[in-house]
């Protein structure tokens, strides 16, 4: 279970689904069974729901995030949106480098530091997502993927810069495959991650750095992946568009001993 140093995150990613009466009637659904005190939780909504779900949202323990940013603060950049737009809409999340933003639309390890920097100037929390393939796990390529993309993420960033980011490991074969990292496959991970963190920028950044797990987590799942020491929370996918499930995957089993606690 993870440290009491970390506060639980679980962040729904509704991708480019709902509209936008189905967004806030999922939202308002989630937020009545958010209890005060359990973990941080943050929608991740299409950029048409931002304001609306923000506004349906406030007073209430969730946060809003958006799924992606430009990493400049404005400019001629059609069918962007920056970093200053979402926080005045209601953002205080934005997911960063999702393997699908990488594989679909050419993101890169220096797109992805560049929009760190963005995030962190418009006052949101960026969820970076790294992660293997496939091809590049049975290459015994994991660690060297993961190294590479932290690497290039937080190049020029000194660890204080870096307190508020989270980072989420998501094995791209586990992504809407329903297949999922076993426990001790994604703590193998998460405790290269936060090794690596500790080795190359902090000891105490890699310790209150919260590293959440993302890869087809389910209700069924979840207890088992919390179980393990460095799993700080879940980025999830298809099940947090029903309300039941993600709220299930929220009151997670394994979080009670630590929910609550400060970072």
């Amino acid at each position: 279970m993870s440290s009491p140093l970390r506060k639980p995150f679980i962040a729904g990613n509704w991708k480019m689904h709902l509209t936008l009466a189905e967004s806030l009637a999922l939202a308002k659904e989630v937020a009545a069974g958010c209890a005060e005190g359990g973990p941080d939780v943050a929608l991740c909504v299409p950029f048409t729901a931002v304001a609306a779900v923000a506004e349906a949202l406030k007073g209430r323990p969730i946060l809003v995030g958006g799924q992606d940013l430009h990493w400049e603060p404005q400019g001629a950049f059609t069918g962007e949106v920056a970093g200053r737009q979402l926080a005045d809409a209601g953002c205080r999340v934005a997911i960063i480098g999702h393997s699908e933003r990488r594989r679909c639309f050419g993101e890169t390890d220096e797109t992805v530091n560049k929009k760190i920097k963005a995030a962190l100037g418009a006052d949101l929390i960026p969820i970076v997502c790294v992660g293997e393939t496939l091809d590049e796990r049975e290459q015994q390529k994991t660690y060297r993927v993961l190294e590479t993309q932290i690497r290039g993420a937080f190049m020029n960033f000194a660890p204080d810069e870096l307190a508020r980011v989270i980072i989420a490991y998501e094995p791209v074969w586990a992504i809407g495959t329903g297949k999922t990292a076993a426990p001790a496959q994604a703590q193998d991970a998460h405790t290269f991650i936060r090794k690596y963190v500790a080795r190359s920028l902090q000891e105490k950044l890699a310790a209150g750095m919260r590293i959440l797990y993302g890869g087809s987590v389910k209700a069924d799942n979840v207890d088992a992946l919390m179980a393990e020491p460095d799993l700080d929370g879940a980025l999830v996918g298809g099940e947090s568009l029903k309300a039941a499930n993600f709220l299930r995957i929220i009151r997670f089993k394994a979080a009670a001993p630590g929910i609550g606690q400060a970072r």
